[in-house]
């Protein structure tokens, strides 16, 4: 597997994975290399951990409205 460093060098690296994984994702992905299997699954990975976070940080910024209130207040305006 070739990895890409963040200086533009590639480097290949020998890793052990387990076969049932591989053959897994391969099969999700229609993919039919382990490597490109490999690199798919780990840009998944990052594209879940990435939205997880931002997910976080808008945790608290919602919306603090009485929404009975406004139901309430919906009711006695139609009467």
């Amino acid at each position: 597997m070739l990895v890409h460093s963040p200086w533009g060098v590639e480097m290949r690296v020998t890793i052990d994975l387990d076969d049932e994984l591989i053959a897994e994702v391969m099969e999700i992905t229609g993919l039919s290399s382990a490597e490109a299997a490999v690199e798919e699954a780990l840009r998944e990975f990052i594209r879940i951990h990435r939205q997880r976070r931002a997910l976080e940080e808008l945790r608290g910024i919602g919306w603090e409205g009485n929404l009975d209130e406004i139901r309430d207040s919906w009711s006695t305006d139609e009467a």
